[in-house]
């Protein structure tokens, strides 16, 4: 068994589950360093010192660490610097839920390669480095010689394959064990249920949804909904202009605890989604898990996680509101399209991924850190 320092910057939502279940389920010591999940800007440029003197207090509880692995919200770079009299060499991972260069801007954000290449640095500084999905893996490396060619001199570009070549797909552990299994067909009003469960936030195109929804009310088409998932905006207007729209249809609005959320999920239908940015997919998985029949755009990390459904599970550009009336139109036709799914998505259980970043972390801790790679 390996003792496992965990730094997670920024320990709320998806970020908060994904490390307490590493804590919870792995078989190694795993020791936790976090700070809470809030003003992720400037968790990026100053929380390094702040967890250097965390992780400063853990090594005099815990020991020094076998491996480390750190949440990309911070300047692992940093990090390591301020960190190296008293941490040891350790292997480090350098675990990517999300990053800049690929993420959508809000409406009030401008381009800046400020937190991009806190990101570069960090995968620069890592022995390894973990991505979520391939989707991500692959847009960061073919998006990464632009930034770096932005630069005005001493170009890091030839460090890009050394780095390239220590980049790996290990997918976020879900925790499903409380996620029921289907065994109802259609929500106790008599109509199918949909659900969309994603952040309530400008790059999962809540509009999109709402819009495709609106028209289908007015030709009427019988449906419910059910709006979950985590408010992170001032002013969600689409949201109660929606509520006000559809009305009597919904029977949920707004974030659910665990419990009622689990039992939303074993109530609904069909789960929806037109993201912009989807690196990952937590929630769809969550929904697809409990049965939900997938209307899903065919692009960012959907196709991966619907594997050789993709074909029946997801829909074009375009093509979301003629999609969603034809699987309301027959329910059970689009159910066994997709038979399977819910069993096969089940994979990112964490019970089962878990084993794959302890097998991983001991290997690393075994060998120590190969940084001359780099």
């Amino acid at each position: 068994m390996a003792r496992v320092l965990l730094v997670e910057p920024f320990h709320g939502g998806s970020h908060g589950a994904w490390a307490n279940s590493l804590v919870r389920h792995s078989r190694h010591e795993v020791v936790l360093v976090s700070h809470p999940g809030t003003f992720w800007r400037w968790r990026m440029r100053g929380a390094a010192l702040t967890l250097a003197e965390a992780t400063r207090e853990a090594v005099a509880v815990h020991g020094v660490p076998d491996v480390v692995l750190v949440s990309g919200m911070v300047d692992l770079a940093g990090w390591l610097g301020l960190t190296r009299r008293f941490l040891g060499d350790p292997p480090v991972v350098l675990y990517l839920h999300e990053n800049q260069l690929l993420h959508p801007l809000s409406p009030n954000q401008r381009a800046d390669d400020e937190f991009p290449l806190v990101n570069w640095r960090g995968m620069a500084a890592a022995d390894q480095v973990w991505f979520n999905s391939a989707f991500q893996r692959d847009g960061l490396l073919a998006a990464l010689p632009a930034l770096l060619d932005r630069a005005p001199d001493l170009t890091h570009a030839a460090f890009l394959p050394g780095v390239a070549g220590s980049c790996y797909v290990v997918p976020v552990g879900v925790e499903l064990a409380d996620v029921p299994r289907r065994t109802v067909g259609v929500d106790a009003s008599g109509v199918p249920l949909v659900l969309w469960n994603q952040r309530w936030d400008h790059d999962k195109n809540p509009t999109a949804v709402f819009n495709s929804l609106g028209r289908l009310a007015e030709e009427g088409v019988p449906f419910a909904v059910a709006v979950a998932g985590e408010n992170e905006r001032v002013d969600p207007r689409e949201f109660t202009e929606a509520q006000d729209h559809l009305g009597d249809r919904v029977v949920q609005f707004g974030f659910l605890d665990r419990p009622d959320y689990v039992d939303l999920l074993g109530r609904c239908d069909v789960v929806v989604s037109a993201a912009h940015h989807e690196f990952f997919g937590i929630a769809v998985v969550e929904a697809l898990a409990a049965g939900c029949v997938p209307v899903l755009p065919d692009r960012l990390s959907y196709p991966e996680l619907v594997g050789d459904r993709a074909g029946v599970a997801l829909y074009p550009d375009g093509g979301l509101t003629a999609r969603l009336r034809e699987v309301l139109a027959d329910l059970d036709g689009w159910r066994e399209r997709v038979a399977g799914l819910d069993e096969d998505i089940r994979r990112f259980d964490v019970r089962t991924v878990v084993a794959d970043y302890d097998d991983r972390l001991e290997a690393l801790a075994a060998v120590g850190p190969p940084r001359a790679s780099h």
